[in-house]
């Protein structure tokens, strides 16, 4: 079961975003744990291998920084409750990941569309605990409650993991788009509410 909170901070940290059975979902910050993750993650291979963006792999303590900045930047453009947040274990505290609920940026990749996407990237030492599903699957909840009435997951094509992910989530195939994302081709998934 979903509980969707409140965003903001706290004196003590970022509030959590939503959580679901296992994990928190909450704001990325600057804090030194946290840009390490985002370093280790985002500067695998294995792990942007599939993300068509300039940035990665991230190659230095900088670049993390300079990543959680514009994540920020990009939440605060968003509508109240989407975002690109952290994906943190409950029991010990260790962040696995990435998660976001935001709208896709269309073919001029600076300007946002109405179609909302669900997405995430894990480490890989979180790989095949179901992390992504679980988180994706709050995510998705959170966009029926806020009333979006269809979400899309964008998958690279080769994506095996993610477009799985997609599946367990219930989402519906529709075939490759270029929509979104400056006009790369993608996979694409869809998932109307109820």
């Amino acid at each position: 079961m979903l509980a969707l909170l409140a965003p903001g901070w706290l004196a003590s940290g970022p509030v959590t975003i939503y959580e679901t059975e296992r994990l928190l979902v909450r704001d990325w910050t600057q804090e030194p744990d946290d840009l390490a993750r985002v370093l280790d993650t985002y500067s695998r291979p294995e792990v942007v291998r599939f993300l068509n963006a300039p940035m990665f792999p991230l190659r230095d303590p900088a670049g993390a920084d300079e990543l959680v900045r514009r994540w920020h930047a990009r939440n605060a453009q968003f509508a109240a409750g989407y975002g690109i947040w952290a994906v943190q274990r409950r029991d010990d505290g260790r962040v696995v990941g990435t998660v976001m609920l935001k709208p896709l940026p269309g073919p001029d990749e600076r300007e946002l569309t109405e179609d909302i996407e669900v997405g995430w990237h894990l480490h890989p030492d979180s790989w095949g605990h179901g992390y992504a599903s679980e988180a994706a699957r709050g995510a998705v909840e959170r966009g029926f409650a806020l009333g979006v009435p269809e979400i899309y997951a964008v998958v690279a094509p080769g994506n095996e993991a993610s477009m799985s992910v997609a599946r367990r989530l219930g989402m519906t195939f529709v075939g490759r788009r270029t929509d979104w994302y400056g006009g790369e081709e993608l996979e694409t998934f869809r998932l109307s509410r109820a």
